[in-house]
């Protein structure tokens, strides 16, 4: 029996509550995760003015010493520059600027190749240095410390702003994972990590994993990550636990871009194990009624996280 996907006549007033609810969140601790990840952005970047001279040898062999500064160096131009743009205006190979981007030189690339490839990136970069906020570049002197630090403060912003969403969201999952694990715990259910090698079906009654990867597929193995698994006191029939996805969103537009993924999911956990497979989402935030009904049309059932309670009606 569905807990709230076969009763419509509730989505409004739950939309209008779970958008409340992470707007209120948002405002009270979205800055705070903001501010910790520019910090710590900061010292990166600080760090990489130290190992360019202060942007004053940016040379292939210091790129190709110290991959990881690209990032940094991107966002150091006028204007700052996305990944695909440094690509086409430095006629740089795409997979080399990707392994930089996560800190490593791709080992097979031939020499004469990598080299050719970090000389035009550096070139790009050199000539495309925002003078407004590295003005010693200009004076033709060295940076003060208060320069250095004001420069990367503006340069931490640039890097974190591009990936604002990734910082909200999962300071969110972080905190809906947390209260899953509260109301869990007052219950008396146990945080215990299922080994990797066991089926799921062996999960010990009455405990919960968070971050798991379910294998499906027969002659071709995936992994299927989910966020939170709970294996109930009293055990369903098959052994099947729950699987529950925790889901938050700031806009409705990017919930109903990504509500495909749900439905790819469940198809591919049924599949393996069967029609009694319970795989659920936790809301928070803007989930309309176009994105609910898709779900529900996908047999896919929700709980809205100022509804916790509707846990325990999955046999918890």
């Amino acid at each position: 029996m569905a807990i709230n996907a076969d009763k419509p006549q509730l989505w409004k007033a739950d939309i209008s509550e779970s958008v409340d609810l992470f707007n209120s969140w948002f405002m009270n601790f979205a800055p705070k995760a903001y501010r910790e990840t520019r910090i710590e952005t900061t010292r990166d970047v600080e760090k990489s003015l130290e190992l360019t001279k202060d942007l004053t040898a940016i040379t292939a062999e210091v790129l190709k010493a110290y991959p990881g500064v690209l990032p940094t160096l991107r966002m150091a131009t006028c204007p700052p520059l996305a990944r695909d743009r440094l690509i086409g205006l430095a006629y740089a190979n795409k997979n080399l600027v990707l392994k930089m981007e996560l800190g490593v030189i791709p080992l097979r690339m031939p020499a004469e190749n990598l080299k050719k490839n970090l000389e035009s990136i550096s070139k790009i970069i050199s000539k495309m240095l925002d003078h407004d906020i590295f003005p010693w570049l200009e004076a033709g002197k060295s940076a003060t410390d208060a320069e250095r630090h004001r420069a990367s403060t503006i340069v931490a912003d640039r890097l974190c702003g591009a990936v604002s969403d990734p910082i909200i969201r999962n300071a969110q999952e972080r905190r809906q994972l947390a209260y899953i694990k509260e109301h869990l715990e007052k219950k008396g259910y146990q945080h215990k990590a299922h080994p990797a090698d066991q089926p799921i079906t062996s999960m010990e009654p009455g405990t919960f994993s968070f971050r798991m990867n379910i294998v499906v597929g027969d002659d071709h193995k995936v992994n299927i990550p989910v966020d939170a698994v709970i294996q109930p006191k009293v055990l369903h029939r098959s052994r099947l636990p729950l699987l529950v996805e925790a889901k938050s969103a700031g806009d409705f537009t990017n919930t109903n871009k990504r509500r495909k993924e749900e439905a790819i999911k469940i198809s591919q956990l049924r599949k393996k194990y069967g029609n009694d497979t319970q795989f659920i989402l936790f809301l928070c935030g803007y989930f309309d009624s176009g994105y609910l009904g898709y779900e529900a049309a996908e047999g896919i059932d929700w709980v809205w996280e100022h509804r916790i309670d509707d846990l325990d009606k999955f046999g918890l």
